[in-house]
């Protein structure tokens, strides 16, 4: 893992890259064709005439199956949506049809990771100590390429926690939730590059979101996620991690789910479960590249104290279904 603390310029970090091949910015702006919808009060554009606009995060699998006949909708098949009120009328669960990611696991100091979690939520969980000191954050970058809210990028940064009403033992907590694929956080950072996301992720998940441009590439060798600062629009950070070559195809469901506290106050939490198609992971330094500069959230990032790289997770494809948020209570009394 090299994490680099330095001064970035757009123009020399661009100007220095091979050829390759971009994902294109927010659809609104690429194509110029867009609409304005209300969501909660909010005025959001969007893709005119794309999936949200159209049906509101609930689009027939058989439209999906006509505008993209290579996505596999298999697993899809087999959920069912509800239709749900999260602060506007939504369906649970929103779909995500084709998708690239990467996480980096870091260590971090835990005292900070501590004064970063509300009171009521550390009264539910707590970062998980994995040696004295030292708890660990998670880096994910993902690539929306296809999916109920059109395509976006987005960055999360969480702490990796113990699940509610487990006890916490750090380690052992870590290898029991890697062992049953169902891991638990909560959600620090969470920008992302449309408005549409933005608004649904704040309004109806409670979740840290802000817009921001986020660019997204791939080359043979490596995916990089360039993340801008939301005040000044500059570079910010650079996320270069590596395409890995032991792959497995085995398709693999995945559940994140996260704890936080919704917009009256009361604690909740929300899933996510993904369906890996491809996947593999390594403990090598030299597979993520992560270069810091002098934006807020750069600066956020510097406050955790960084430490090892204990795991890179590459996931090139995957499907995943975000579920509404639900009391945390309920969870609790299960």
């Amino acid at each position: 893992m090299k994490v680099r603390h330095i001064a970035l310029t757009a123009g020399v970090i661009l100007g220095s890259m091979m050829p390759a091949a971009w994902a294109v910015g927010p659809a609104t702006d690429e194509q110029g064709h867009s609409t304005v919808i209300d969501i909660a009060g909010h005025d959001v554009p969007v893709v005119k005439e794309g999936l949200y606009d159209r049906f509101r995060s609930n689009p027939p699998l058989s439209v999906i199956e006509e505008e993209s006949p290579d996505t596999d909708l298999s697993w899809f098949k087999t959920l069912e949506k509800t239709k749900v009120n999260i602060g506007f009328e939504s369906y649970s669960p929103n779909f995500y049809y084709e998708n690239s990611k990467v996480t980096a696991i870091y260590t971090a100091d835990l005292d900070r990771l501590r004064e970063l979690m509300p009171d009521e939520v550390l009264e539910q969980v707590e970062p998980l100590q994995v040696w004295p000191g030292r708890g660990l954050v998670a880096l994910t970058a993902y690539a929306y390429h296809y999916c109920d809210n059109d395509s976006y990028n987005e960055i999360s940064l969480a702490i990796v926690t113990n699940k509610p009403g487990d006890s916490n033992l750090g380690p052992i907590s870590l290898i029991s939730q890697s062992m049953s694929k169902d891991f638990w956080g909560y959600v620090l950072k969470l920008p992302v590059d449309t408005e549409l996301a933005r608004v649904r992720g704040v309004v109806g998940y409670n979740l840290p979101k802000w817009l921001t441009g986020i660019q997204y590439r791939e080359n043979a060798e490596s995916l990089t996620f360039e993340v801008m600062d939301q005040e000044t629009g500059e570079l910010d950070f650079v996320l270069e991690t590596a395409k890995l070559d032991d792959v497995s195809e085995e398709p693999s469901l995945v559940t994140n789910s996260f704890t936080n506290i919704d917009q009256e106050g009361e604690l909740t939490y929300g899933y996510a479960v993904s369906r890996q198609l491809s996947y593999a992971s390594s403990m090598s330094d030299d597979t993520v590249n992560l270069t810091l500069g002098d934006g807020g959230f750069s600066r956020y990032i510097k406050s955790l104290d960084l430490g090892e790289m204990v795991r890179y997770d590459y996931v090139p494809d995957f499907q995943s279904a975000l579920y509404a948020p639900e009391s945390l209570a309920s969870l609790i009394k299960e």
